[in-house]
């Protein structure tokens, strides 16, 4: 036990989210290795998982977004207008080929991968105009030997040399552009949030909304929606009507029991 509590602390500097993840992993895998007769205890009994403290996702201004595209070069600026404007995840920007892209019906379809090591799932997205332009003028200039709509050269370890293939890991990309134009940082996966909130504040349904970022359940698409809604502001506005007669009356009459008290305080000074 000792020895996976020290691991599950190492990854703990990670995030209290990841040393859970790995707990759950780890317990699970002991629990099959009893059933199977391979151990006979499982070191993860109890152990208890790490509080998480959790907060609202900060979601970059329309201002700070603009602000990050124009400093970024012509082609990060092409992968960020696919993310922000698609509400794609890193990954399925990634992974995005010109087969996935129709122009004709103005529809990108992405995939993505909804368990590890499970298959990528299809959906599709239709473009506005501004991804459809970028789209447009990045197929007419497109190498066609290659099959990805974003692609680069990368050092492969693997290979021990360099590969052309589909952008890899462009973390970094961000916190160069946001420190250049002096806003908070944000990372590519705010852009999902930041479409999301958008599309609630403008009465998106919550239904469209799951669609277009590819979520199985409901719940998930409402951790993206950060915003006050105009449904929720009417709701508050329909409880202050209802009880604001019930407010004046109570005021009315803690003023009339203030009065009597003065009357009685007067009525008993010699």
């Amino acid at each position: 036990m000792q020895m996976v509590q020290a691991y599950l602390i190492k990854r703990s500097k990670v995030s209290a989210f990841t040393a859970n993840k790995e707990l759950r992993y780890l317990r699970a895998l002991f629990n099959f290795g009893i059933k199977q007769g391979l151990v006979n205890t499982n070191p993860t009994h109890g152990l208890e998982f790490m509080p998480v403290e959790k907060k609202i996702k900060y979601i970059p201004s329309k201002e700070d977004v603009a602000k990050v595209l124009l400093a970024a070069d012509p082609d990060t600026q092409d992968y960020l207008v696919a993310i922000k404007e698609t509400m794609g995840r890193m990954g399925e920007i990634n992974r995005l080929t010109w087969d996935d892209v129709d122009l004709d019906r103005k529809i990108v379809v992405l995939y993505t991968r909804k368990k590890k090591g499970g298959h990528l799932t299809p959906r599709k997205v239709p473009m506005t105009t501004r991804l459809y332009s970028m789209l447009d003028k990045r197929y007419k200039n497109r190498d066609k030997t290659k099959a990805w709509v974003f692609w680069g050269r990368h050092w492969s370890s693997k290979a021990e040399g360099f590969v052309e293939g589909p952008y890899q890991d462009r973390k970094k990309i961000m916190g160069t552009l946001c420190r250049k134009v002096g806003v908070r940082y944000f990372r590519f996966h705010a852009l999902r949030h930041y479409g999301a909130s958008s599309m609630e504040r403008a009465n998106v349904p919550i239904g469209s909304i799951q669609r277009i970022l590819g979520h199985e359940n409901r719940s998930t698409t409402e951790i993206y929606l950060h915003s006050i809604g105009n449904a929720e502001r009417e709701a508050m506005e329909v409880f202050e009507l209802a009880t604001q007669d019930a407010d004046q009356a109570e005021i009315l009459t803690q003023s009339l029991t203030q009065e009597r008290e003065k009357v009685r305080l007067i009525d008993l000074t010699p």
